[in-house]
C-alpha cells in the first residue's frame, strides 16, 4: 500500500522527470557499482526511482546487466 501511495502523491522532495532519468541512468548505476555515492552524482534520482516503476525496472535491468558483465556483486 505504501508504494502505491508514494507513486500517487510523489516523494515530497524534488525528483527528475523520466527523460532526465534516462539521460543520467548509466552514470547513476556506474557510480553505484564503483562504490561511489550515486545520490551525490545524480541528485533527485533516488526519489524518481522510488516513485516510477518503469524507470526503477530500467535501473535494475542496467545494474544487473553491468554486474553480470563485470562479475561484481551489485
Amino acid at each position: 500500500m505504501t508504494d502505491r501511495l508514494l507513486r500517487l502523491v510523489g516523494p515530497g522532495e524534488p525528483e527528475l522527470s523520466c527523460d532526465e532519468c534516462f539521460q543520467h541512468l548509466d552514470e547513476y548505476v556506474e557510480v553505484h557499482l564503483s562504490g561511489g555515492d550515486p545520490d551525490a552524482a545524480v541528485p533527485h534520482m533516488a526519489a524518481h526511482l522510488a516513485g516510477c516503476p518503469a524507470c526503477a525496472a530500467e535501473h535494475d535491468d542496467l545494474r544487473d546487466f553491468l554486474t553480470e558483465e563485470t562479475g561484481d556483486p551489485a
